[in-house]
């Protein structure tokens, strides 16, 4: 167990109360607002930091809050989609460290790659139809041509990425989850190489809402790519080129992209529905993590998980902490640092794992 794991674990130690539900820690220089209630099931059980991420507005707006990554030095780089920083980075800590901005009002999807001597980020931008390939200060290296320049889609067909992923030989997959719902593969260089996937609710290898895609290195002979089909509640495996090979069902959980970390599977719920009402409802948001064999441990702010005859239950929030999950990020200690969709400007929170 880590350090700030263990002072989370001896809560008593530090703390002062601030009334119920609340107490104030001092960790290293800084002081956290950590919430009594826990989150979370099992192993996988968390205090939160509403205040983590809180910024002036006036100096650094945000509209939403996207999706975030932690580069090698353990900096949080954050991307909103606000054109006067798309970029906020932040120390473990909650402290601002620098902005940047590619200008793009619809900046939705973030990935970061080490390529060894050097890390980029991948962005795509949904309402432009933009994916762009930058350094950790926001210039920019590539553009990769979209799917009517490469001659794929047609003029009518839509294209609105949401996210990309990068294999192990620098093949990018770019999911249009607002537009066409294919992934679009790519080599290292920007060539075109396939498209597969597109829009079904019935047929298993295909999409709605096909809003993320990630690497599953967890067998590291085998990697695959993991795809959410959000409105199908469930994530989607595929070969590298593009054969589907299994679903992964959440009930209940309308998911963004896949999060992967050590043995485990994170997502953020970005909707979810209630007792009796099972279309997709707002402000229902919940994070859910799976185990190295696709079962679900844990809910923070959601119902613990229960299998009955081998199958997953109806998954649902519990607690009101989130509005709508847009991602989560895990650092080295394991804590969440959970974005936002759609609640009103707020800056992420951090989950504190004890």
């Amino acid at each position: 167990m880590t350090g700030r794991r263990k002072f989370l674990k001896a809560s008593a130690l530090g703390a002062v109360s601030l009334g119920t539900g609340v107490k104030t820690f001092h960790i290293g220089n800084t002081k956290r607002h950590l919430s009594d209630e826990l989150l979370g099931h099992g192993n996988f059980q968390y205090r939160v930091d509403r205040a983590w991420g809180d910024l002036d507005p006036a100096k650094t707006p945000v509209n939403n809050c996207h999706e975030m990554v932690m580069d090698r030095k353990d900096r949080l780089f954050m991307l909103t989609d606000h054109p006067k920083n798309n970029m906020i980075v932040y120390d473990t800590a909650g402290k601002l460290l620098f902005t940047w901005t590619l200008g793009f009002s619809g900046a939705h999807g973030l990935t970061l790659v080490d390529e060894g001597d050097t890390e980029y980020l991948y962005v795509t931008d949904s309402g432009l139809g933009k994916v762009v390939k930058c350094t950790l200060d926001g210039t920019v290296v590539m553009e990769l041509p979209t799917p009517l320049q490469v001659g794929t889609y047609t003029e009518t067909i839509p294209y609105r990425p949401t996210e990309t992923a990068v294999a192990p030989n620098g093949d990018i997959y770019v999911a249009d989850g607002y537009g066409a719902q294919f992934i679009l593969q790519f080599d290292a260089k920007g060539q075109f190489i396939r498209k597969f996937g597109g829009d079904s609710f019935l047929q298993p290898d295909k999409f709605k809402q096909v809003h993320g895609v990630a690497i599953d290195r967890r067998d590291p002979q085998n990697p695959t790519l993991l795809c959410s089909a959000r409105i199908k509640n469930t994530f989607k495996r595929f070969t590298l080129d593009g054969k589907h090979l299994e679903d992964i069902y959440l009930p209940g959980a309308f998911i963004s992209r896949p999060v992967l970390d050590g043995d485990n599977l994170y997502s953020g719920v970005c909707f979810g529905m209630s007792e009796g009402n099972y279309n997709m409802q707002l402000n229902k948001g919940f994070i859910t993590i799976l185990d190295k064999n696709n079962r679900v441990i844990s809910n923070p702010g959601g119902t613990e998980p229960r299998y009955e005859n081998g199958k997953l239950t109806l998954m649902l929030q519990e607690i009101p902490v989130f509005k709508h999950c847009h991602d989560v990020c895990v650092d080295r200690d394991k804590n969440l640092y959970v974005c936002q969709w759609n609640a009103g400007g707020s800056y992420p929170f951090k989950l504190h794992r004890i």
